[in-house]
């Protein structure tokens, strides 16, 4: 089969996910524009350990220097509330354990970590959404720790 014959079954692939998935990859790209232009070095996206610890986006802070996981949390409204409580007990426990996997796979491993989380409003093709970055919103706990 001529290769834009999978081409093209990629670009549908995308149109096919549920809208709530759509939305949510929407949102992650608009965080990490938005942490660009405040100045942070995006280092990855959608970093995954096994089927369920993931990272949105991981980042470093030049100034001072910290080394940042940040949880996206994108909704269309905020009649059920506001997206960072969804970053409940479990989540920050998967987000702390995906975090330990990218740590022990660091050459170079950083003095300070962070854990922030950025909200979300809004859908895609609508108005500019409404962004809010909580910076050292939560601690994965106390048995994650920096291992050095």
């Amino acid at each position: 089969m001529p290769s834009s014959f999978f081409s093209l079954f990629k670009r549908r692939s995308v149109s096919l996910l549920p809208e709530a998935h759509r939305t949510g990859a929407w949102g992650e790209r608009a965080a990490a524009r938005f942490l660009k232009e405040k100045g942070y070095l995006i280092l990855g996206r959608n970093i995954r350990f096994g089927s369920r610890a993931e990272l949105d986006v991981v980042a470093r802070q030049e100034h001072p220097p910290v080394l940042v996981f940040v949880e996206v949390k994108t909704r269309r409204g905020e009649e059920f509330g506001r997206p960072f409580s969804a970053v409940n007990r479990n989540k920050r426990r998967v987000i702390g354990r995906a975090a330990m996997h990218y740590l022990r796979r660091m050459k170079e491993r950083p003095k300070h970590i962070r854990f922030d989380v950025v909200e979300i409003i809004g859908s895609p093709g609508v108005d500019a959404p409404i962004i809010r970055h909580i910076e050292n919103a939560f601690s994965p706990g106390p048995e994650y720790r920096l291992p050095w």
